[in-house]
């Protein structure tokens, strides 16, 4: 059993060391993260996942993105402990986090991601919408969480900027 909870600045560190157990060297080098330097992940949605004893088994972040005058949110990373895997807790993570993201005001999210994975959440191809090189743009999925939010959605995803 796991309990999710908001990330706080005190799970930083612990979440970032997760982080780099689950993807390659060099993950921060990827385009994703151009779009998240300097700007802070959206307050509520970010959430981690601790076991009954307190420690860490996943974590799930998001960040505001402008496409043009548009404003969506950009799920990742998500990761789950190497040794908590195949449990439901991603699912667990990204499906409690998007729960909150309607009601938080969000319309629209969207991820760099494979899409037979993550069309089980309801994401599919954004062909009009562009992430910076060199992301494949068969990576680019998207998922409305209101009806037609992403209708006529097209152009360059850029850094939020308040």
């Amino acid at each position: 059993m796991y309990q999710l909870t908001p990330e706080t600045t005190a799970d930083y560190w612990e979440v970032e060391a997760l982080y780099d157990t689950c993807f390659a060297p060099g993950r921060e080098a990827l385009s994703s993260y151009r779009l998240r330097d300097g700007v802070p992940s959206v307050v509520g949605l970010s959430h981690v996942a601790r076991d009954q004893d307190g420690i860490l088994a996943g974590a799930i972040r998001y960040w505001p993105v402008r496409i043009g005058a548009d404003a969506a949110l950009l799920l990742g990373p998500v990761a789950v402990h190497p040794t908590r895997q195949s449990e439901g807790l991603g699912r667990a993570l990204i499906e409690q986090s998007l729960d909150h993201a309607g009601p938080l005001g969000w319309t629209r999210v969207m991820l760099v991601g494979d899409a037979p994975y993550y069309s089980r959440y309801g994401f599919s191809l954004l062909s009009d919408v562009v992430m910076p090189p060199p992301t494949n743009p068969a990576r680019v999925l998207g998922r409305a969480l209101h009806p037609g939010a992403w209708d006529g959605i097209v152009g360059d995803v850029l850094r939020w900027q308040d």
